[in-house]
């Protein structure tokens, strides 16, 4: 269940937040901002497609001594779903059998989800709760991606709290390998084709 906030950023901007902001000189911006409509409480149809795109994403927990931990969460494009406007959920593979995130989520639901495109200078910052959804089948199966090789655990469903853009400065430029490789199939197949254009003017008045 969401939290009720004056303002859908106070689920970061804290009291102590503000404070520094007001220290630091940023505060009247910020509180612009949230006279103006503060930050995005559904997914819209521009932060579902770039969703959609991504293949990697961190999340973040914390125990209920709040003790943080991060998460690195991987697959194909698409392996992280948008199920309803304030709703997303995965697919959690099996990996090394921690289980320090579920862990953390059994006492504690505040989660972060932190998605990074490189290749496009964008990250997205989203808050909101998670929990672990254990032996439903049919979810599951519409969850998990078609032929990719890895066990399937559980489903982790992710309920919205607010979202932010943050901003791309210092985010170093990197390209998906799989992309990088296309790439460079089309260009020497390029060559190859005006190769044997060349070989066929060759002694040609």
């Amino acid at each position: 269940m969401k939290d009720n906030f004056p303002h859908s950023s106070d689920v970061a901007f804290t009291p102590a937040v503000k404070a520094i902001q007001a220290r630091r000189g940023s505060r009247n911006s910020y509180a612009r901002m949230e006279q103006n409509g503060s930050w995005e409480t559904v997914i819209t149809p521009e932060l579902e497609d770039f969703i959609a795109a991504q293949t990697s994403f961190y999340m973040a927990t914390a125990n209920a001594d709040g003790q943080p931990y991060i998460q690195h969460r991987g697959g194909p494009a698409g392996f992280l779903r948008v199920l309803d406007e304030c709703t997303l959920a995965f697919v959690d593979y099996a990996g090394n059998k921690q289980y320090i995130s579920i862990g953390n989520l059994s006492e504690n639901p505040k989660a972060h989800l932190f998605l990074m495109d490189y290749e496009h200078l964008q990250r997205i910052k989203i808050w909101g709760e998670a929990k672990v959804v254990e032996g439903d089948a049919p979810l599951l199966a519409r969850l998990m991606p078609s032929g990719y090789q890895a066990k399937p655990e559980h489903v982790i469903v992710f309920t919205v709290t607010a979202w932010d853009a943050n901003c791309p400065q210092h985010i170093p430029v990197r390209f998906d390998a799989a992309r990088v490789k296309d790439a460079l199939d089309r260009r020497d197949a390029r060559i190859r084709e005006l190769e044997a254009q060349l070989e066929l003017f060759k002694g040609k008045p």
